[in-house]
């Protein structure tokens, strides 16, 4: 897909991996429609994305919430007069593990609120903003690019019994709905990032950070610009279709 003069709405826009990736594709000449929970950190978001000679605009919106997010793809339509691409990127996460237990006793255990929290979060708000961008993009009949992040995790790992269980979903479903959505024109791809330099990563403890940096064989962290130009990349290449995009320096959990 030819970037330039399309339309591409990004969630969790404000900062982190959705901030870099809203600049480097409004970068190529696509409009931004930057979506998240904070005006503040979007509308500095938009101010990037402006700089970079395109257009941008916010939408306050809590993609868990279906009326909302129906509310958030009407809006960017009539706005910007169709969709061109997603990249679903909102995500939180809330760590524990399932039981924790010293000599012999619990001590204490994952939540159903944290448990909830992050799938509603990280899978059902990924189905339904790809639902509606869909939607759109069937109506409009000239197909689209929905890019679903995943991660590393997707494959397990230690205290991350949700999240875990969100980003595998979120892997199976991007191939499903690259089947389903091929016929109208939609491809649909995901990324699958490892251990990133952002403000969720930081704050995990050091010395779970330091013994993840061991383990990479790269010794380092990712970048979030190092990710946003997997995106890019999926955007622009015709025929990547149905596959979540490893990048994750080499590291396996």
């Amino acid at each position: 897909m030819e970037l330039n003069g399309k339309t591409v709405v990004v969630t969790g826009a404000g900062r982190g991996l959705g901030l870099k990736m809203a600049q480097m594709i409004a970068a190529r000449g696509a409009r931004i429609a930057a979506v998240g929970l904070k005006e503040e950190l979007l509308q500095e978001t938009a101010r990037l994305c402006r700089e970079a000679g395109t257009e941008a605009k916010c939408y306050l919106t809590d993609v868990a919430h279906e009326a909302a997010v129906e509310r958030l793809f009407a809006a960017v339509v009539d706005d910007f007069g169709g969709i061109d691409g997603l990249i679903n990127n909102a995500g939180v996460n809330r760590d524990a593990l399932l039981v924790k237990a010293k000599d012999g006793k619990v001590v204490s255990k994952m939540s159903l609120e944290d448990w909830d929290a992050v799938l509603q979060v990280d899978l059902r708000g990924v189905f339904l903003c790809a639902r509606e961008a869909a939607v759109k993009m069937i109506e409009r009949g000239r197909g689209g690019v929905i890019i679903n992040i995943s991660s590393i995790s997707r494959a397990g790992n230690i205290g991350q019994s949700n999240y875990a269980a969100a980003k595998a979903g979120v892997a199976a479903m991007t191939v499903t709905w690259a089947e389903e959505l091929a016929r109208h024109g939609i491809r649909v791809a995901g990324i699958a990032p490892g251990f990133c330099n952002t403000r969720m990563v930081a704050a995990m403890p050091k010395k779970v950070l330091d013994r993840i940096k061991a383990k990479i064989p790269l010794g380092r962290l990712a970048e979030p610009n190092e990710i946003a130009r997997s995106a890019v990349y999926i955007l622009e290449n015709d025929y990547f279709n149905a596959r979540v995009l490893e990048v994750d320096g080499g590291l396996r959990l």
